[in-house]
């Protein structure tokens, strides 16, 4: 696949140096929840000292569990907690709202390969006519066993810019780079050809 770039052995600082430069006049993101984005977000929100703005930035989680904010598996939630003091505007994902034209689409990965909530069980379609779906993971996570609401293929390929982060995990590389040659029809496989599609840029950071 044509216009990938693969960045290898960083840590959040050397991710938020690259956001910041992405970020700079963005309107509106997505971004993942989990444990591997917030690290990074701390680290991105120190970069305000270096002009980076979030006032104006409409930040849309990738997807949520379907939970009050106010419980520790919501995603929008712990984004709200970090990024609305920052001043950002958090959007959280709801049926039949309408997600815009991204300038970035931030994603991490299951060692199964699903992104955002679109697990291989729920067959995520490039032509789904909805930008949101609530649907139930099968199986349900141990950790977090609750339906979902997430953005579909068509909603995260609307968008500039591609990120996804792997968290230096050598079983979400390898099914990623399998991706990349078109070896399975997983989930992220399936963005990868959208994207390509569409000609939009993916940076991937190991």
């Amino acid at each position: 696949m044509k216009d990938v770039t693969t960045i290898e052995n960083t840590g959040p600082e050397a991710i938020a140096d690259w956001l910041a430069q992405q970020l700079a006049g963005a309107g509106a993101i997505t971004i993942p929840g989990g444990s591997t984005p917030f690290p990074i977000l701390a680290a991105l929100i120190d970069r305000r000292a270096a002009g980076l703005d979030w006032a104006g930035i409409d930040v849309w989680p990738n997807d949520d569990r379907i939970v009050p904010e106010d419980h520790e598996a919501s995603n929008t939630g712990k984004i709200r907690a970090l990024l609305e003091p920052a001043g950002a505007q958090i959007m959280a994902l709801a049926e039949g709202a309408n997600p815009p034209h991204f300038a970035l689409t931030w994603l991490g990965m299951g060692p199964d390969g699903h992104i955002a909530s679109l697990f291989p069980n729920t067959d995520p379609q490039s032509g789904d006519p909805q930008k949101i779906r609530r649907l139930t993971p099968d199986p349900l996570p141990a950790h977090a066993p609750f339906d979902r609401i997430t953005l579909t293929l068509p909603a995260l390929a609307n968008t500039d810019v591609i990120l996804f982060t792997l968290g230096g995990a050598a079983d979400k590389r390898a099914v990623f780079e399998a991706a990349l040659r078109g070896e399975h029809d997983l989930p992220v496989a399936r963005l990868l050809r959208l994207a390509a599609a569409n000609s939009i840029p993916v940076t991937v950071f190991t």
